[in-house]
């Protein structure tokens, strides 16, 4: 098997005749598309026109190449956060278009549901093996650890590395009380490489922990806390800020279904196997 991996330097997905060259040049038989344009609960809130638009014509883009291309297979990424606000937990796959999102993230949110209609539309006309899959909060080495545009996790890596460094408080935004399951970004690597080769199925799978590897921000600030050796006591929650979505939380049985053995790396360790790596990286990382 030979690994073609693509960055925004080689294509700009927004534009079709770029996404068209990028796939005449390289002739895949399998894509796995992870192209977005991302960014945490703030970004979300401030930028919804841009994350709804820009969304839309990558995902677009990258699903009517592949199929002009002739691959078979194609997996997209979406994310946790574009299911309904207001719905019953666990949420499974089938529950994406019960409800409209979270006003915070509304516009990222629908148009990556609109990746896995299309998806599910390429299937029925063309007989295409397209589908979407789904990870909870996933953090680990290589991330974005910007502060202002960052997920949650790196986020805070990057804000308590600076904060040991000041000798200053590591203030976390929020109550600390909203729940999420992380994934490693490792795990996910493995899951998304059998999704896109070994499954052999078309419905939508998401990838999460089980549901009782769910932890509040106030726990996951702690353990990046630990990991650094920050003094905890030194940790400061500003409930101003917005605390986005009270829980998330996902179920993996599909998954499970396919892959019951499935070990996910402990949380403690895979932060401190990610921390280990953005200290030893920190001149050089995407921040």
């Amino acid at each position: 098997v030979e690994f073609i991996f693509l960055s925004s330097k080689e294509a700009d997905l927004r534009n079709l005749e770029q996404t068209r060259a990028v796939f005449q040049k390289h002739k895949p038989t399998h894509v796995i598309h992870l192209a977005a344009k991302v960014g945490g609960l703030f970004k979300n809130m401030r930028e919804k026109v841009e994350m709804m638009t820009e969304n839309i014509a990558i995902n677009h883009n990258v699903l009517q190449c592949a199929h002009e291309a002739e691959v078979d297979r194609c997996v997209s990424m979406t994310s946790t956060c574009v299911f309904p606000d207001k719905v019953e937990y666990p949420i499974t796959e089938d529950m994406i278009h019960l409800g409209p999102p979270h006003p915070s993230n509304e516009g990222y949110s629908y148009a990556k549901r609109m990746a896995e209609v299309l998806s599910r539309m390429y299937n029925e006309e063309y007989g295409r093996h397209y589908l979407t899959v789904i990870p909870t909060n996933v953090f680990g080495p290589y991330d974005n650890y910007s502060i202002e545009d960052g997920h949650v996790a790196p986020g805070l890596m990057h804000k308590c590395y600076l904060a040991k460094q000041k000798g200053e408080d590591l203030t976390v935004w929020g109550t600390g009380k909203p729940l999420r399951q992380f994934i490693f970004s490792r795990d996910l690597a493995h899951l998304v490489m059998w999704s896109c080769l070994k499954y052999q199925g078309s419905e939508s799978l998401m990838l999460a922990p089980d549901e009782g590897a769910e932890i509040s921000i106030a726990e996951l600030a702690n353990t990046v806390a630990s990991c650094m050796d920050f003094p905890k006591e030194k940790l400061v929650f500003d409930t101003s800020k917005a605390d986005g979505q009270y829980k998330k939380t996902v179920s993996n049985k599909r998954l499970r279904g396919h892959l019951p053995d499935f070990k996910f790396t402990p949380f403690p360790e895979a932060m401190k196997i990610s921390i280990d790596w953005f200290v030893q990286n920190y001149e050089t990382c995407r921040k």
